[in-house]
This record gives structure tokens, sequence and C-alpha cells, in this order.
């Protein structure tokens, strides 16, 4: 099952992420099969590719509840 979830990226305590869509049994920052966005929680900068998201959650992905959270924020949801 395919998910729309967080990837970590950055160095230690000094986090950003990225919003990729991944298997849901894969490990955290494994390979995922597309990135659609960036979020960086320090300075809340956020990036997201409206259209992919859109597209993917058309398809059946679900997004996890920190994710759902920001496309709320971000109005996309």
């Amino acid at each position: 099952m395919l998910k729309l979830r967080l990837k970590r990226i950055g160095r230690k305590r000094s986090p950003s992420y990225r919003l990729v869509i991944m298997e849901n049994s894969a490990r955290r920052d494994g390979r995922p099969v597309e990135e659609v966005g960036y979020y960086n929680p320090i300075s809340k900068k956020s990036t997201f590719n409206t259209e992919k998201i859109q597209n993917w959650l058309s398809y059946g992905v679900k997004p996890t509840k920190t994710v759902s959270a920001l496309l709320r924020k971000a109005e996309i949801i």
C-alpha cells in the first residue's frame, strides 16, 4: 500500500523533510516512488506540488497524520 509520508533529510539537530510517496513497509529514508514536496520545521517553510499530490490522492494514496495536518494547513486537502 502506498502512503504519502515524510522522509528525513538534513544533518543532526537540523531536520528537514521531503514529502514522498512510498510503500508503507519501506524504511523511513528508503527509496521513494516520487517526491512531491518539502517541509522545514525550523523555518516553517514548505513547498508542495499540489497537482502531483492531488493526482496521487485520487489514486488512493493515504497520507499519514502529520502529512494530512500539513496539507490541511496549506489548504490542499
